[in-house]
């Protein structure tokens, strides 16, 4: 009679039953007789494993010892009568431990084969010895290692199966991970979206269809505008939501043919082809601009909600290679930031050259500023009804190292994208209001105004600035006049709004400057504490009697006078201009008319000029007495 089980194909010994339960006494005393010395085979199997090329370490070494220990005294029961189950489960214990002992790499698996091998032989040899002490017959001797060989052939095919499975669940493991190792070296881990790594890769490829298909292409480089700024004054993991929510956006504005990729920082890459350039690349671009126009909800904005925008360089054709054609992009991107952000700009010869000039400038001004060149120069400010000058607007001016002179228009923007527009602007700030101080020491009542970036007003250090400046100098604090453009209070109107009543609260006055420009609108006005409007230039320019621009000038001064706003014309250069400006009754003027930027040192001469009759603060104060 023949069974089959677990793949062993064997022959059951006649005093066994079909169902694998022993029916010999004799076999049951050498079952029990093993069980009892369970030890003993231990014992030896440790003796055998000891005399092996390979020791396993501590841990290992009790693994197999307590296989062994199991296996013996489950054969021991299924000798002395018990179900064969007890032998399948010895073959499914130790065949897990085994298992679990080669995925580990204690020990090669034709090691482990080796030790449960040793195991049958020490096990023979104990069942021999105590077959001789029981008079056991040839049968029953032949009954007993059939078992003993049964229970081995058992575990090694479970031996195998566990390996196999416990292998396949490792590789498994190993395939995830490998997975995740090559999406991570490839994606960026904030956004999710393809690295530099893989938007090279794919750009590379994009060349390749182009060459090959005769098909259009083109990247777009987007930079987020000012979002140091939200760094700095909301904190880096506002920043990090913000890039996350920009990515999600821009994601939205593509098709599915396109890539979307994040080169790090707040600079993002699109790279498409064929259908998506057909009606032009800029109106891919102003789709990506309309896309950033919604404000973003922030959990950690002050208000919830902040807006953004950005600069976008295209670069369109055939290149050598993918880091040529993102180079490109990067260079129009970056004309595009030199133009006035929140636009796009086309690559075109020659902008690497001019990216080249600015690049060269910004590194001259970061070491202009590490050398205090900046300067202040002042200009006039005359009351127009009395001809007299009552403030001295400070402007800040720079030569270069080599003597050339460098116009604000220039060196500002590069000041406020670094960040230094702050330190610079806090130096302006003290410097003027310290020779505020002095010229009232020497007897001249003349205020001072000083120009404010939208990025000083993005943090309540400004407040601290203007407070310090005040103490530090001792002036009147009506004697300081702020001047913020209209785009600066609208960049973020709730925060700039308390930040500017902090100001007023000092006692400080508050200037709109280039008003006209901007929003112009009367609902700011009535919400920023504001004392007085600058007319820009560019109106007062064109003055010439009956013109659309006289028009706007009288709207605007007598917009002032409605709301007790005072009004100030900037730019007057000729006499004309001067006598129309007075005609509307414009409270304030300056311009070249009266005097260009003067230095400081050349101040009290012009003030000694045209206010001769000032008494000197001392002496007032004595006539006072």
């Amino acid at each position: 009679m023949s069974a089959t089980e677990g793949g062993v194909r064997w022959k059951t010994p006649s005093m066994i039953s079909a169902d694998g339960r022993v029916t010999d006494e004799a076999l049951c005393r050498v079952g029990n007789g093993l069980q009892n010395r369970c030890n003993d085979v231990v014992a030896r199997v440790e003796r055998l494993n000891r005399g092996g090329a390979l020791q396993l370490d501590p841990a290992a070494h009790r693994s197999i010892a307590r296989v062994v220990a199991v296996s013996t005294e489950s054969v021991g029961r299924w000798m002395a009568g018990e179900s064969v189950d007890s032998a399948r489960e010895v073959g499914r214990e130790a065949a897990v431990i085994f298992g679990q002992l080669a995925i580990q790499r204690a020990a090669p698996l034709n090691e482990i084969t080796k030790r449960a091998l040793r195991w049958r032989d020490a096990a023979w040899e104990v069942i021999e010895e105590i077959g001789q002490e029981q008079q056991a017959g040839e049968e029953v001797m032949i009954a007993a290692k059939t078992m003993l060989q049964r229970s081995l052939d058992v575990t090694l095919v479970r031996l195998c199966e566990a390996f196999e499975t416990e292998r396949h669940s490792v590789d498994e493991e190993l395939s995830r991970r490998q997975q995740e190792l090559v999406f991570m070296a490839t994606h960026d881990s904030l956004t999710g979206l393809p690295n530099r790594t893989l938007v090279l890769d794919r750009a590379d490829q994009l060349l390749a269809r182009s060459r090959r298909d005769n098909l259009p292409c083109g990247a777009l480089f987007i930079d987020l505008d000012g979002f140091k700024a939200i760094n700095d004054s909301l904190g880096h993991r506002a920043g990090d939501e913000l890039l996350r929510a920009v990515a999600a956006r821009l994601g939205s504005t593509i098709r599915e043919a396109d890539a979307l990729g994040r080169l790090g920082g707040d600079e993002f890459v699109i790279l498409v082809e064929g259908v998506a350039l057909a009606a032009g690349p800029e109106l891919v671009a102003e789709r990506i601009l309309d896309a950033l126009k919604q404000p973003f909800a922030l959990a950690r904005a002050h208000s919830g909600r902040v807006t953004i925008t950005a600069s976008v360089g295209i670069a369109l054709g055939d290149r050598s290679s993918a880091a040529d054609l993102l180079r490109d992009a990067d260079i129009a991107m970056y004309r595009a930031k030199l133009e006035g952000k929140n636009r796009y700009a086309v690559y075109e010869q020659g902008m690497q050259d001019a990216v080249q000039s600015r690049m060269e400038l910004e590194m001259d001004v970061r070491d202009a500023v590490a050398k205090r060149e900046f300067h202040v120069a002042y200009q006039p400010m005359f009351d127009l009804d009395g001809l007299t000058p009552i403030r001295m607007e400070a402007l800040l001016r720079w030569r270069r190292s080599s003597g050339e002179p460098i116009g604000p228009d220039k060196f500002v923007p590069i000041l406020e994208q670094s960040g230094l527009i702050n330190e610079v602007g806090r130096q302006v700030l003290r410097e003027t209001c310290m020779q505020c101080a002095t010229w009232a020491q020497d007897g001249f009542e003349i205020g001072v105004a000083v120009n404010v970036s939208a990025v000083q007003l993005e943090t309540d250090r400004f407040v601290q600035d203007v407070t310090a400046a005040l103490s530090e100098s001792g002036i009147c604090p009506s004697a300081l006049t702020i001047e913020i453009t209209e785009t600066a209070l609208m960049r973020d109107a709730d925060q700039t709004a308390k930040r500017l009543r902090a100001i007023k609260e000092l006692g400080v006055r508050l200037s709109i400057d280039d008003f006209g420009t901007g929003y112009s609108s009367l609902a700011y006005l009535q919400r920023f504490p504001v004392d007085e409007l600058k007319i820009d230039r560019s109106f007062v320019s064109q003055l010439a009697g009956g013109t659309d621009n006289d028009a706007l000038i009288r709207t605007f001064v007598q917009l002032g006078k409605s709301l007790a706003i005072e009004t100030i014309a900037e730019g007057i250069e000729d006499q004309v201009q001067l006598e129309q400006l007075r005609a509307e009754h414009c409270d304030v003027g300056q311009g070249f008319l009266f005097a260009k930027p003067l230095a400081a040192a050349d101040c009290e001469p012009f003030l000694r000029t045209w206010l001769p009759a000032v008494r000197v603060a001392h002496g007032e104060a004595a006539n006072a007495g």
